[in-house]
C-alpha cells in the first residue's frame, strides 16, 4: 500500500456525540491521496484563540535563536497581521468543531496558532472540504493548509510541505470485529470501507481490492463521505463494516465511542504530515519551520501533542519537502 492519507473529527460524543461529534469534528485522515479537485470552500467557522503555552499573549515574532522571522512573511500576510489557515475540522483530535459547533480547535489548531504567534501575526482557521484545500492553496484562496496532510511526492508536485507530525493509518471496526479484520490484508475482501474524500486511504482502496480479485476472492468497496464524520457514522449504522483512517484520528474515534468501535490490527503505513504551503511563496515555508523548530525547542510543541494525547507522534525537526514516498 501507500502511505497514509490524512485529515479530521472523528469525534464521536457517547452515542449521541457519534452523531453530533462526528457531524462535528479528525488526515490523512492522513488526508493525502490526491491533490484534490477543485471546488469552493465551506467556511463555517473559525478559531484564533492561542495555543496552551501562548495564551493570553500578544504575537511577538522570533526564533529559537532570537531571529526576526517575521521578516520571512510574504507581504500580504505582514500587511495582514493574519495567516488565512484551511482545515477540514472533522478530523478529531488534529481538527474539530467544539460543542458550539462554531470554533474550530484540536492539535493543528493549537499549533497553528503558536506557529502565528511566533511569526508575529495571527491565525484565523476556515472550514474547508478536505480536498478543497489544496486547489485553494494552489488558487491563493488560502495562506496555508494544516488539515493532518499526509506529506507526499506527488502533492510536492503542487504545494510545499513543512513536517511536524508521525502517524499511521488504522483500521476501526465495531466493537468484537465481527468480521475478524486483521490489518490491510485478504481479511477485508468482500467488505465496504468508509473513508473520507481526497484521502490516502480512499486511494488506496483500488490496490487492496486488486488483491482480493487475483486471490479469487470478492472485492472491497469503498464508500466515500465528504468529511471523517460521514464515514463513522457509516461504520455506526451498518452501512460500512470498517472504517480507515489516520491512527490518532481512530483512536480518538474508538475512545470517544463509548465503547461501540475498537481497533483491528497493528497501525501501518507511517508517514509524516505536513503543513501545506503555496508554491513560490519566498521563504515562507522556511518561516514556518523556523517557527516550529522554536516551538519544539521551547516546549510548547510537546505541550501541545500530550493536550491532545498524542505525544506518540511527536517529531524532533521539521523538514520541508520530507515525503518518504
Amino acid at each position: 500500500m501507500t502511505s497514509h492519507r490524512l485529515r479530521r473529527p472523528v469525534q464521536l460524543v457517547g452515542v449521541v456525540s457519534v452523531a453530533a461529534a462526528l457531524l462535528v469534528s479528525g488526515c490523512s485522515s492522513k488526508k493525502n491521496a490526491s491533490t484534490g479537485s477543485s471546488g469552493t470552500s465551506t467556511s463555517a467557522g473559525s478559531s484564533s484563540a492561542s495555543a496552551p503555552a501562548a495564551s493570553g499573549s500578544a504575537p511577538s515574532s522570533g526564533g529559537a535563536s532570537g531571529q526576526d522571522l517575521s521578516a520571512m512573511l510574504p507581504a500580504s500576510i505582514k500587511s495582514a497581521g493574519t495567516i488565512n489557515i484551511a482545515t477540514d475540522a472533522s478530523y478529531a483530535p488534529n481538527e474539530f468543531f467544539d460543542t458550539d459547533g462554531k470554533t474550530i480547535i484540536g492539535m493543528d489548531v493549537d499549533l497553528g496558532n503558536a506557529i502565528a504567534q511566533k511569526l508575529g501575526v495571527k491565525a484565523n482557521f476556515q472550514n474547508v472540504t478536505f480536498d478543497n484545500i489544496i486547489p485553494g492553496l494552489a488558487g491563493g484562496k488560502y495562506d496555508l493548509g494544516m488539515s493532518s496532510f499526509t506529506d507526499t511526492k506527488e502533492r510536492e508536485k503542487t504545494v510545499d510541505f513543512v513536517t511536524y507530525f508521525s502517524a499511521g493509518e488504522s483500521l476501526i471496526v465495531a466493537k468484537g470485529n465481527p468480521k475478524g479484520v486483521t490489518g490491510p490484508d485478504l481479511t477485508l475482501c468482500g467488505l465496504t470501507i468508509a473513508v473520507e474524500k481526497g484521502t490516502t486511504e480512499e486511494a488506496e482502496i483500488p490496490d487492496l481490492s486488486k488483491k482480493c480479485t487475483d486471490g479469487g476472492k470478492a472485492a472491497v468497496k469503498a464508500l466515500s463521505t465528504d468529511d471523517q464524520n460521514g464515514a463513522n457514522l457509516a461504520l455506526q449504522s451498518g452501512r460500512a463494516e470498517v472504517v480507515s483512517a489516520d491512527s490518532p484520528v481512530a483512536e480518538y474515534a474508538v475512545k470517544q465511542s463509548g465503547g461501540k468501535f475498537e481497533i483491528a490490527g497493528k497501525s501501518y503505513e507511517t508517514a509524516p504530515y505536513g503543513i501545506a504551503v503555496p508554491k513560490n511563496s519566498g521563504d515562507f515555508a522556511k518561516a514556518i519551520q523556523a517557527a516550529l523548530q522554536s516551538l519544539m525547542a521551547d516546549g510548547t510543541y510537546k505541550q501541545i501533542l500530550g493536550k491532545w494525547g498524542i505525544a506518540d507522534g511527536g517529531i524532533d525537526s521539521p523538514t520541508i519537502n520530507g515525503a518518504t514516498s
